[in-house]
């Protein structure tokens, strides 16, 4: 033991641990010593919520020579993987020298014997009751007093272990709910614990299957992979200061408080999410004068995910969401908890993942209906239930648990979650459901194909008309009643179907337009002449100008605007009567009827409802995998857009804008199972499994 390391104990205070904690975080010379931290720190939690101790008022005391002996104890132990023997009294000194040899020496690359070699010690001796995930066991000092450790503690030691017997490339990798070990160049993953209330030993086997299934347990291969200072993080953020479920040690808590500001004062939080995400918790109860607010913290560990880790972090988002729940801030609750929805859907669901189903089912069954229960009470136009963006993230959040479920061989909806879904949909009146636009991503392909065949028929349409045109020019040229005979008279230039869709919005169709052809719209005396004076204009731009002055072109606008706005069939080609039929009249591609009229003069007098209509499109096609669009403030009228991916919430489209909601629908369709599993049952894995390992197959669970 380093000799610098005596001068700071006794720790009989606070203020004595925070200094020999700061000691080993900006000691450049060596590295870390997790074993000294953790025997320390574990003795501090042990007492300090132990409820029996003898004189609560007084901080314990941690001396050097109560500390040197646990610290050789660990060592002693340890030493059994590298000798191969049992410590005895006669092998003490001996075991002791060996130790002392390999501090000295360079560091060793481990491999995955070597470590399975260490966890095996560790694994052996600890009594077997200690399989169950209790609190105050993730030490060194609670293995040395107890042998007993959590899931957690047997691969933190295992770690400390390694770095004792000069390991040093052996290293934590954490995710939101599991712990494993890298080594090597950090490619190489062996699992050294436990997870969940099975006691399975997986020490040994590669992550990397566990990886492929994509799975939140393993964060689909975006854990966070620790140094030395990570896991000096994750050793102060494992204290437990709970002397009981209601009770906290307040002492304890302080101190750990303080701890984690000293590790992110030195940058060590700043790629660690959950770090992040406890402090503000911490904050939250506890505020620090000077000190980052607990959602500037929140909104932190968020940008840790999203910067690190590719968002595949689940907790930052739902932890703030929680937290907008209980300062009543629901509308920014929905749109965490969508967010959170947005990241889960990225894995598949397993029985593993046990932990995050039991958030997410607290959120849509507990939390949710709560909020709808309370905002239902009374009648505020603030109110969420009057809010159409919290309805589209309602829908985005339930979108990403079906796309979870889906793919998956373990259902994840039951008819619990289909009755709170109707619950809190059914508190939405039609009119702000209404109000919400749903994509779903199968439209854009089949948009993109519809487009393609229509362009490609009306070019086909095209070219016939413009052929057809050309031959008729070699005929004499049509004499109308009102003309001299010497002025040819085409048929008058007819608005495209698009223009005539887009104005239907605002004016009424004129019933005599499809009967007999005129006007298309019923409107004032000023708008009727406004519009025959664009028709005669563009009546003007087909005249054949080699045959006509500018006189008689004035003259035959005059006429032409001064016509009965029905068409007079008499003085029409065959052609030209085809073209006056309602069918031709709603074509776009009478705009091409000739080459002249394909000008910049029939662009020009494009409706503004169409411009208008165009850009409504665009922007409705510009959203972000199912996310709502951005909006500054409540009062904002611009309408939500969400595209659905999954394919429950696909189905659920027109029962969710529908005026009358049809309860029973909605719920036989979020619990439907015919996407559970891609191609084999469960019950036939079960089987193939079973056979493999040479076990009875198990009994397959009623759903």
């Amino acid at each position: 033991m380093d000799l610098k390391v005596c001068e700071f104990f006794p720790l009989s205070s606070p203020e004595s641990v925070i200094n020999l904690f700061k000691n080993q975080l900006e000691n450049d010379e060596k590295d870390v010593n997790l074993t000294l931290v953790s025997i320390c720190l574990g003795f501090f939690e042990n007492i300090l919520c132990n409820e029996n101790r003898e004189n609560k008022s007084t901080f314990p005391s941690l001396d050097y020579k109560e500390f040197d002996e646990l610290y050789k104890k660990f060592k002693s132990i340890v030493s059994i993987a590298e000798t191969g023997t049992q410590t005895s009294h006669a092998t003490k000194g001996k075991s002791k020298s060996t130790v002392a040899a390999t501090e000295s020496q360079e560091p060793k690359i481990a491999t995955r014997e070597k470590i399975k070699k260490i966890s095996d010690v560790i694994w052996n001796s600890l009594l077997r009751s200690s399989y169950k995930d209790r609190i105050h066991l993730q030490s060194v000092y609670s293995y040395l007093i107890g042998n007993k450790l959590d899931s957690f503690g047997v691969a933190l030691v295992t770690v400390a272990a390694c770095q004792l017997l000069n390991y040093k490339d052996v290293h934590l990798a954490l995710g939101e709910d599991h712990v494993w070990i890298v080594f090597g160049e950090g490619e190489e993953t062996m699992e050294i614990t436990w997870h969940g209330k099975i006691a399975e030993d997986k020490r040994g086997q590669s992550v990397i299957p566990g990886i492929a299934c994509s799975t939140w347990l393993y964060l689909a291969g975006n854990p966070v992979i620790c140094t030395r200072f990570t896991e000096l993080a994750v050793m102060v953020l494992s204290i437990n200061p709970h002397l009981s479920p209601t009770s906290v040690c307040a002492e304890l808590a302080d101190l750990q408080q303080q701890l984690l500001w000293i590790l992110y004062d030195h940058g060590h939080l700043n790629n660690y999410p959950m770090g992040l995400m406890y402090l503000g918790e911490m904050e939250e109860n506890h505020p620090t004068t000077n000190r980052p607010t607990c959602e500037q913290l929140y909104e932190e560990a968020i940008q840790s995910s999203y910067k690190y880790y590719k968002n595949h972090h689940v907790y930052p988002y739902s932890c703030k969401g929680n937290y907008y729940y209980r300062n009543e801030n629901f509308r920014d609750a929905f749109r965490c908890w969508a967010d959170a929805g947005d990241v889960i859907r990225l894995y598949n669901y397993s029985r593993d993942d046990e932990e995050i189903y039991k958030e997410f089912l607290d959120i849509a069954n507990e939390q949710i209906p709560q909020i709808m229960k309370t905002e239902s009470s009374g009648h505020s136009a603030k109110s969420i239930l009057r809010d159409p963006y919290c309805f589209a993230n309602l829908l985005r959040f339930y979108d990403g648990i079906c796309l979870w479920e889906e793919g998956s061989l373990t259902p994840v909806l039951h008819s619990g979650w289909a009755k709170q879904l109707c619950f809190s949909i059914s508190k939405f009146d039609y009119d702000i459901r209404s109000q919400v636009k749903i994509i779903i991503k199968s439209d854009f392909n089949n948009d993109d194909d519809n487009n393609n065949k229509s362009l490609e028929s009306e070019s086909k349409k095209n070219d016939s008309v413009i052929k057809q045109q050309q031959s008729q020019q070699t005929e004499p040229p049509m004499k109308s009643p009102t003309s001299n005979g010497d002025v040819k008279n085409e048929f008058p230039m007819l608005p495209s179907l698009d223009e005539l869709t887009a104005a239907c919005g605002e004016k009424i169709l004129n019933p005599d337009f499809l009967l007999h052809g005129g006007v298309p719209f019923t409107e004032s005396t000023d708008d009727v002449d406004e519009e025959k004076d664009k028709t005669a204009n563009i009546n003007g731009s087909v005249i054949d100008k080699k045959e006509s002055s500018k006189n008689a072109i004035a003259e035959t606008i005059n006429n032409n605007s001064v016509k009965s706005p029905k068409i007079d069939e008499k003085v029409l080609s065959p052609i030209q009567k085809d073209l006056a039929s309602p069918q031709s009249i709603a074509s776009p591609q009478i705009a091409s009827l000739s080459p002249a009229c394909t000008t910049a003069s029939v662009e020009d007098n494009k409706s503004e409802v169409l411009k208008s209509s165009e850009e409504d499109h665009s922007n409705d096609t510009n959203n972000n995998n199912g996310k709502v669009e951005t909006f500054d403030d409540f009062d904002n009228p611009k309408r939500p857009v969400i595209t659905l991916s999954s394919r429950k919430m696909q189905g659920l489209k027109d029962l969710l804008l529908s005026e009358k909601l049809n309860t029973n629908a909605i719920s036989l369709q979020i619990t439907a199972q015919s996407h559970i599993g891609n191609k084999k049952s469960r019950s036939s894995l079960a089987h193939e499994e079973s056979i493999a390992d040479g076990s009875r197959p198990k009994r397959t669970r009623r759903e």
